[in-house]
Protein backbone atom coordinates (compact mmCIF):
# COMPACT_ATOMS: atom_id res chain seq x y z
CA UNK A 1 0.00 0.00 0.00
CA UNK A 2 1.69 3.19 -1.21
CA UNK A 3 1.66 6.16 1.14
CA UNK A 4 -1.15 8.63 0.50
CA UNK A 5 -0.05 11.89 -1.13
CA UNK A 6 0.79 14.96 0.93
CA UNK A 7 -1.11 18.10 -0.04
CA UNK A 8 -0.49 21.83 0.17
CA UNK A 9 -3.44 24.14 -0.56
CA UNK A 10 -2.58 27.78 -1.20
CA UNK A 11 -5.55 30.06 -0.56
CA UNK A 12 -7.02 27.18 1.38
CA UNK A 13 -9.69 29.24 3.15
CA UNK A 14 -11.14 30.61 -0.08
CA UNK A 15 -14.39 29.10 -1.33
CA UNK A 16 -12.80 26.38 -3.45
CA UNK A 17 -9.84 25.80 -1.11
CA UNK A 18 -12.02 25.07 1.91
CA UNK A 19 -14.23 22.63 0.02
CA UNK A 20 -11.16 20.90 -1.43
CA UNK A 21 -9.75 20.54 2.10
CA UNK A 22 -13.11 19.15 3.27
CA UNK A 23 -13.24 16.66 0.37
CA UNK A 24 -9.73 15.41 1.19
CA UNK A 25 -10.53 15.25 4.92
CA UNK A 26 -13.87 13.44 4.57
CA UNK A 27 -12.50 10.84 2.18
CA UNK A 28 -9.18 10.46 3.99
CA UNK A 29 -7.22 10.99 0.77
CA UNK A 30 -3.94 12.49 2.04
CA UNK A 31 -1.15 11.60 4.45
CA UNK A 32 -0.71 15.27 5.41
CA UNK A 33 -2.54 18.47 4.48
CA UNK A 34 -1.44 22.06 4.97
CA UNK A 35 -3.87 24.93 4.43
CA UNK A 36 -2.19 28.28 3.77
CA UNK A 37 -4.10 31.56 3.74
CA UNK A 38 -3.44 35.15 4.71
CA UNK A 39 -6.84 35.31 6.45
CA UNK A 40 -7.31 33.64 9.83
CA UNK A 41 -9.95 30.86 10.06
CA UNK A 42 -11.87 32.91 12.66
CA UNK A 43 -12.35 35.71 10.10
CA UNK A 44 -13.15 33.56 7.06
CA UNK A 45 -16.89 32.91 7.68
CA UNK A 46 -16.17 29.18 8.02
CA UNK A 47 -19.19 26.95 8.58
CA UNK A 48 -18.80 24.43 11.44
CA UNK A 49 -18.19 21.45 9.11
CA UNK A 50 -14.91 23.01 7.92
CA UNK A 51 -13.38 23.40 11.37
CA UNK A 52 -11.54 20.09 11.46
CA UNK A 53 -10.50 20.15 7.80
CA UNK A 54 -9.24 23.75 7.66
CA UNK A 55 -8.24 25.00 11.09
CA UNK A 56 -6.03 23.89 13.97
CA UNK A 57 -2.65 22.29 13.20
CA UNK A 58 -3.43 22.04 9.47
CA UNK A 59 -3.63 25.81 9.09
CA UNK A 60 -0.74 28.20 8.49
CA UNK A 61 -1.23 31.93 8.18
CA UNK A 62 1.05 33.30 5.48
CA UNK A 63 0.99 35.47 2.37
CA UNK A 64 2.26 33.16 -0.39
CA UNK A 65 2.88 36.05 -2.78
CA UNK A 66 5.78 37.17 -0.54
CA UNK A 67 9.12 35.61 -1.37
CA UNK A 68 10.14 35.47 2.31
CA UNK A 69 7.11 33.30 3.25
CA UNK A 70 7.80 30.54 0.73
CA UNK A 71 10.31 28.52 2.71
CA UNK A 72 8.02 28.33 5.75
CA UNK A 73 5.05 27.43 3.53
CA UNK A 74 6.82 24.65 1.63
CA UNK A 75 9.09 23.16 4.34
CA UNK A 76 7.71 20.04 6.03
CA UNK A 77 8.78 18.72 9.42
CA UNK A 78 9.82 15.35 7.93
CA UNK A 79 12.07 17.02 5.35
CA UNK A 80 10.08 15.60 2.42
CA UNK A 81 8.42 17.64 -0.33
CA UNK A 82 4.69 18.05 -0.95
CA UNK A 83 3.23 15.73 -3.59
CA UNK A 84 0.36 17.93 -4.76
CA UNK A 85 0.14 21.71 -4.58
CA UNK A 86 -3.20 23.34 -5.39
CA UNK A 87 -3.11 27.07 -6.02
CA UNK A 88 -6.60 28.22 -5.01
CA UNK A 89 -5.26 31.65 -4.04
CA UNK A 90 -5.58 34.98 -5.80
CA UNK A 91 -7.95 37.94 -5.90
CA UNK A 92 -11.52 36.77 -6.56
CA UNK A 93 -13.34 40.11 -6.24
CA UNK A 94 -14.36 41.81 -9.48
CA UNK A 95 -13.76 45.41 -10.61
CA UNK A 96 -10.51 45.92 -8.66
CA UNK A 97 -7.54 47.93 -9.93
CA UNK A 98 -5.22 46.03 -12.29
CA UNK A 99 -2.36 46.40 -9.81
CA UNK A 100 -4.38 44.37 -7.27
CA UNK A 101 -4.72 41.39 -9.66
CA UNK A 102 -1.10 41.65 -10.72
CA UNK A 103 0.09 41.49 -7.12
CA UNK A 104 -2.46 39.12 -5.56
CA UNK A 105 -3.06 36.77 -8.46
CA UNK A 106 -0.29 36.80 -11.06
CA UNK A 107 2.66 37.29 -8.70
CA UNK A 108 1.23 34.81 -6.21
CA UNK A 109 0.89 32.12 -8.89
CA UNK A 110 4.43 32.66 -10.15
CA UNK A 111 5.97 32.71 -6.66
CA UNK A 112 4.41 29.40 -5.63
CA UNK A 113 4.91 27.90 -9.10
CA UNK A 114 8.65 28.61 -9.06
CA UNK A 115 8.98 27.18 -5.55
CA UNK A 116 7.02 24.05 -6.53
CA UNK A 117 9.32 23.54 -9.54
CA UNK A 118 12.44 24.01 -7.43
CA UNK A 119 11.23 21.34 -5.01
CA UNK A 120 10.09 18.83 -7.61
CA UNK A 121 6.43 18.78 -6.58
CA UNK A 122 4.69 15.93 -8.46
CA UNK A 123 1.70 18.01 -9.55
CA UNK A 124 0.99 21.73 -9.35
CA UNK A 125 -2.60 22.67 -10.15
CA UNK A 126 -3.39 26.24 -11.11
CA UNK A 127 -7.03 27.30 -10.90
CA UNK A 128 -8.12 29.51 -13.76
CA UNK A 129 -11.38 30.69 -15.30
CA UNK A 130 -13.47 30.04 -18.40
CA UNK A 131 -13.56 33.83 -18.86
CA UNK A 132 -10.21 33.49 -20.65
CA UNK A 133 -12.02 32.23 -23.79
CA UNK A 134 -13.22 34.46 -26.60
CA UNK A 135 -16.92 34.84 -25.79
CA UNK A 136 -19.08 32.67 -28.02
CA UNK A 137 -22.40 30.90 -27.50
CA UNK A 138 -20.82 27.71 -28.90
CA UNK A 139 -19.04 25.93 -26.01
CA UNK A 140 -15.29 26.61 -25.90
CA UNK A 141 -12.91 23.68 -25.76
CA UNK A 142 -9.51 23.92 -24.08
CA UNK A 143 -7.65 24.78 -27.28
CA UNK A 144 -10.15 27.32 -28.62
CA UNK A 145 -9.41 30.99 -29.13
CA UNK A 146 -8.51 32.97 -26.01
CA UNK A 147 -9.66 36.54 -25.40
CA UNK A 148 -10.12 37.25 -21.68
CA UNK A 149 -13.09 39.48 -20.88
CA UNK A 150 -12.74 40.21 -17.17
CA UNK A 151 -9.72 41.66 -15.36
CA UNK A 152 -9.47 38.50 -13.28
CA UNK A 153 -9.25 36.50 -16.52
CA UNK A 154 -6.61 38.79 -18.04
CA UNK A 155 -4.25 38.08 -15.15
CA UNK A 156 -5.24 34.43 -14.84
CA UNK A 157 -4.28 33.90 -18.49
CA UNK A 158 -0.96 35.65 -17.93
CA UNK A 159 -0.38 33.34 -14.97
CA UNK A 160 -1.19 30.27 -17.11
CA UNK A 161 1.27 31.40 -19.80
CA UNK A 162 4.08 32.35 -17.41
CA UNK A 163 3.74 29.18 -15.32
CA UNK A 164 4.01 27.09 -18.47
CA UNK A 165 7.50 28.60 -19.05
CA UNK A 166 8.88 27.57 -15.63
CA UNK A 167 11.39 24.74 -16.22
CA UNK A 168 10.56 21.55 -14.36
CA UNK A 169 7.10 22.62 -13.15
CA UNK A 170 4.62 19.72 -13.29
CA UNK A 171 1.73 21.98 -14.22
CA UNK A 172 -1.94 21.28 -14.85
CA UNK A 173 -4.49 24.06 -15.41
CA UNK A 174 -8.15 23.86 -14.46
CA UNK A 175 -10.52 26.45 -15.94
CA UNK A 176 -13.79 26.87 -14.08
CA UNK A 177 -17.26 28.08 -15.04
CA UNK A 178 -19.43 29.87 -12.41
CA UNK A 179 -18.98 27.81 -9.24
CA UNK A 180 -21.96 27.55 -6.89
CA UNK A 181 -23.04 25.49 -3.91
CA UNK A 182 -23.55 25.84 -0.15
CA UNK A 183 -22.16 29.10 1.30
CA UNK A 184 -21.36 30.44 -2.21
CA UNK A 185 -20.78 34.18 -2.12
CA UNK A 186 -20.36 35.13 -5.75
CA UNK A 187 -22.34 35.03 -8.97
CA UNK A 188 -25.26 32.75 -7.97
CA UNK A 189 -25.32 34.32 -4.50
CA UNK A 190 -25.73 37.82 -5.93
CA UNK A 191 -28.68 36.69 -8.04
CA UNK A 192 -30.32 35.04 -5.01
CA UNK A 193 -29.90 38.17 -2.87
CA UNK A 194 -31.34 40.34 -5.66
CA UNK A 195 -34.31 37.98 -6.00
CA UNK A 196 -34.95 38.14 -2.23
CA UNK A 197 -35.19 41.95 -2.50
CA UNK A 198 -37.53 41.80 -5.52
CA UNK A 199 -39.65 39.30 -3.59
CA UNK A 200 -39.88 41.71 -0.64
CA UNK A 201 -40.70 44.65 -2.96
CA UNK A 202 -43.28 42.56 -4.78
CA UNK A 203 -41.77 43.51 -8.14
CA UNK A 204 -40.59 41.67 -11.23
CA UNK A 205 -36.90 40.75 -11.53
CA UNK A 206 -35.84 41.79 -15.01
CA UNK A 207 -32.56 40.65 -16.50
CA UNK A 208 -30.44 42.45 -19.08
CA UNK A 209 -29.59 41.03 -22.51
CA UNK A 210 -31.35 37.83 -23.55
CA UNK A 211 -32.44 34.52 -22.12
CA UNK A 212 -29.96 32.73 -24.41
CA UNK A 213 -26.87 34.37 -22.89
CA UNK A 214 -24.67 31.51 -21.62
CA UNK A 215 -23.79 31.59 -17.92
CA UNK A 216 -22.38 28.08 -17.51
CA UNK A 217 -22.18 26.69 -13.99
CA UNK A 218 -20.60 23.90 -11.96
CA UNK A 219 -21.33 22.69 -8.42
CA UNK A 220 -18.53 22.96 -5.86
CA UNK A 221 -18.93 19.23 -5.08
CA UNK A 222 -17.87 18.37 -8.64
CA UNK A 223 -15.10 21.01 -8.68
CA UNK A 224 -13.29 19.45 -5.71
CA UNK A 225 -13.68 15.94 -7.12
CA UNK A 226 -12.32 17.09 -10.48
CA UNK A 227 -9.32 18.84 -8.91
CA UNK A 228 -8.37 15.72 -6.98
CA UNK A 229 -8.85 13.46 -9.99
CA UNK A 230 -6.65 15.68 -12.19
CA UNK A 231 -3.86 15.63 -9.58
CA UNK A 232 -3.98 11.83 -9.25
CA UNK A 233 -4.07 11.38 -13.01
CA UNK A 234 -1.10 13.71 -13.48
CA UNK A 235 1.01 12.09 -10.77
CA UNK A 236 0.23 8.63 -12.17
CA UNK A 237 1.75 9.55 -15.55
CA UNK A 238 -0.92 11.56 -17.47
CA UNK A 239 -2.48 8.59 -19.26
CA UNK A 240 -3.67 9.31 -22.83
CA UNK A 241 -2.33 12.88 -22.82
CA UNK A 242 -1.17 13.69 -26.34
CA UNK A 243 1.05 16.77 -26.11
CA UNK A 244 1.38 17.04 -29.89
CA UNK A 245 -2.40 17.31 -30.29
CA UNK A 246 -3.47 18.83 -26.99
CA UNK A 247 -0.57 21.11 -26.11
CA UNK A 248 2.30 20.75 -23.63
CA UNK A 249 0.28 21.75 -20.51
CA UNK A 250 -2.63 19.54 -19.48
CA UNK A 251 -5.62 21.91 -19.31
CA UNK A 252 -9.17 21.00 -18.33
CA UNK A 253 -12.49 22.83 -18.37
CA UNK A 254 -14.69 22.03 -15.38
CA UNK A 255 -18.31 22.83 -16.24
CA UNK A 256 -21.53 20.89 -15.67
CA UNK A 257 -23.62 19.42 -18.47
CA UNK A 258 -26.58 21.74 -17.97
CA UNK A 259 -25.57 24.43 -20.51
CA UNK A 260 -26.83 27.04 -18.02
CA UNK A 261 -28.16 30.26 -19.56
CA UNK A 262 -29.70 33.42 -18.11
CA UNK A 263 -33.11 32.05 -19.14
CA UNK A 264 -32.59 28.86 -17.12
CA UNK A 265 -31.44 30.91 -14.10
CA UNK A 266 -34.38 33.34 -14.41
CA UNK A 267 -36.88 30.46 -14.49
CA UNK A 268 -35.30 28.67 -11.52
CA UNK A 269 -35.09 31.84 -9.43
CA UNK A 270 -38.68 32.75 -10.31
CA UNK A 271 -39.70 29.30 -9.14
CA UNK A 272 -37.70 29.38 -5.89
CA UNK A 273 -38.91 32.84 -4.83
CA UNK A 274 -42.36 32.82 -6.37
CA UNK A 275 -41.64 36.03 -8.29
CA UNK A 276 -42.06 37.11 -11.90
CA UNK A 277 -38.82 37.21 -13.89
CA UNK A 278 -38.25 38.51 -17.38
CA UNK A 279 -35.87 40.35 -19.71
CA UNK A 280 -35.44 44.05 -20.28
CA UNK A 281 -35.97 44.09 -24.03
CA UNK A 282 -33.75 45.46 -26.78
CA UNK A 283 -34.01 49.19 -26.12
CA UNK A 284 -32.90 49.07 -22.49
CA UNK A 285 -30.28 46.40 -23.23
CA UNK A 286 -28.81 48.52 -26.04
CA UNK A 287 -28.75 51.54 -23.72
CA UNK A 288 -27.04 49.39 -21.08
CA UNK A 289 -24.32 48.35 -23.54
CA UNK A 290 -23.25 51.98 -23.85
CA UNK A 291 -23.94 53.08 -20.26
CA UNK A 292 -23.28 49.88 -18.32
CA UNK A 293 -21.81 51.57 -15.23
CA UNK A 294 -24.78 53.92 -14.91
CA UNK A 295 -27.27 51.07 -15.28
CA UNK A 296 -25.44 48.95 -12.70
CA UNK A 297 -25.26 51.90 -10.31
CA UNK A 298 -29.03 52.43 -10.62
CA UNK A 299 -29.76 48.76 -9.92
CA UNK A 300 -27.43 48.77 -6.90
CA UNK A 301 -29.03 51.97 -5.56
CA UNK A 302 -32.43 50.37 -5.95
CA UNK A 303 -31.50 47.16 -4.11
CA UNK A 304 -28.98 47.95 -1.38
CA UNK A 305 -31.37 50.02 0.80
CA UNK A 306 -34.16 47.40 0.87
CA UNK A 307 -31.57 44.63 1.46
CA UNK A 308 -30.25 46.52 4.50
CA UNK A 309 -33.87 46.85 5.66
CA UNK A 310 -34.46 43.10 5.31
CA UNK A 311 -31.33 42.33 7.34
CA UNK A 312 -32.36 44.78 10.04
CA UNK A 313 -35.89 43.35 10.26
CA UNK A 314 -34.41 39.86 10.59
CA UNK A 315 -32.02 41.03 13.32
CA UNK A 316 -28.98 40.08 11.22
CA UNK A 317 -25.96 42.19 12.16
CA UNK A 318 -23.37 40.01 10.41
CA UNK A 319 -24.73 38.98 6.99
CA UNK A 320 -21.48 37.20 6.10
CA UNK A 321 -20.27 37.65 2.53
CA UNK A 322 -23.76 38.05 1.02
CA UNK A 323 -24.89 41.16 -0.86
CA UNK A 324 -27.12 41.98 -3.84
CA UNK A 325 -24.41 44.40 -5.05
CA UNK A 326 -23.93 43.77 -8.76
CA UNK A 327 -20.50 44.12 -10.40
CA UNK A 328 -20.45 45.73 -13.84
CA UNK A 329 -17.83 43.22 -15.00
CA UNK A 330 -20.23 40.36 -14.36
CA UNK A 331 -23.10 42.05 -16.16
CA UNK A 332 -21.39 42.24 -19.53
CA UNK A 333 -23.20 40.88 -22.56
CA UNK A 334 -20.66 38.05 -22.85
CA UNK A 335 -21.18 34.31 -23.00
CA UNK A 336 -19.49 32.05 -20.49
CA UNK A 337 -19.86 28.90 -22.54
CA UNK A 338 -17.58 25.92 -22.03
CA UNK A 339 -17.18 22.33 -23.15
CA UNK A 340 -16.15 19.96 -20.35
CA UNK A 341 -15.92 16.74 -22.35
CA UNK A 342 -12.11 16.41 -22.21
CA UNK A 343 -12.20 15.73 -18.46
CA UNK A 344 -14.86 13.04 -18.98
CA UNK A 345 -13.20 11.38 -21.96
CA UNK A 346 -9.61 11.46 -20.75
CA UNK A 347 -10.09 10.85 -17.02
CA UNK A 348 -13.47 9.11 -16.99
CA UNK A 349 -14.80 11.87 -14.76
CA UNK A 350 -18.54 11.84 -14.02
CA UNK A 351 -20.47 14.89 -12.85
CA UNK A 352 -22.58 14.03 -9.81
CA UNK A 353 -24.49 17.33 -10.03
CA UNK A 354 -24.88 17.49 -13.82
CA UNK A 355 -27.05 20.60 -13.88
CA UNK A 356 -28.25 23.43 -11.68
CA UNK A 357 -31.81 22.94 -10.45
CA UNK A 358 -34.35 24.23 -7.95
CA UNK A 359 -33.29 21.79 -5.20
CA UNK A 360 -29.63 22.77 -5.47
CA UNK A 361 -30.51 26.49 -5.27
CA UNK A 362 -32.75 25.79 -2.29
CA UNK A 363 -29.81 23.99 -0.67
CA UNK A 364 -27.66 27.13 -1.12
CA UNK A 365 -30.31 29.27 0.61
CA UNK A 366 -30.60 26.72 3.45
CA UNK A 367 -26.83 26.96 3.99
CA UNK A 368 -27.18 30.75 4.37
CA UNK A 369 -29.98 30.27 6.89
CA UNK A 370 -27.82 27.92 8.99
CA UNK A 371 -25.14 30.62 9.14
CA UNK A 372 -27.79 33.26 10.02
CA UNK A 373 -26.85 35.29 6.91
CA UNK A 374 -30.24 35.11 5.21
CA UNK A 375 -33.13 37.52 5.83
Amino acid sequence: MAEKPSVLIIGGLGYIGRFLALHIHKNNLASEVRIVDKVLPQLAWLAPEFEEACAGPKFMQADASREQSLQRIFDRSNGKQWDYVFNCGGETRYSQEEEVYKLRSLELSLAVGREAAKRGVKCFIELSTGMVYKPDSAPSKEQDKLKPWSKIAVFKLQAEEELAKIPGLNLAIVRLSHVYGPYASQWVATALCMARVYQALGSEMKWLWTKNLCTNTVHIHDVTRALWQVAEWYAAGKAKWDAAKMGPTPTFNVVDKGRTTQGIMADLIGDVFGIKTGFQGTIISNFAKIHLHDVVEDVNDELLGPWAGLLEDAGITKPGPLTPFMEAELLKDTDLSMDGSRLEELLGFKYEKPQINKELLQEVIESYKRMKWWP
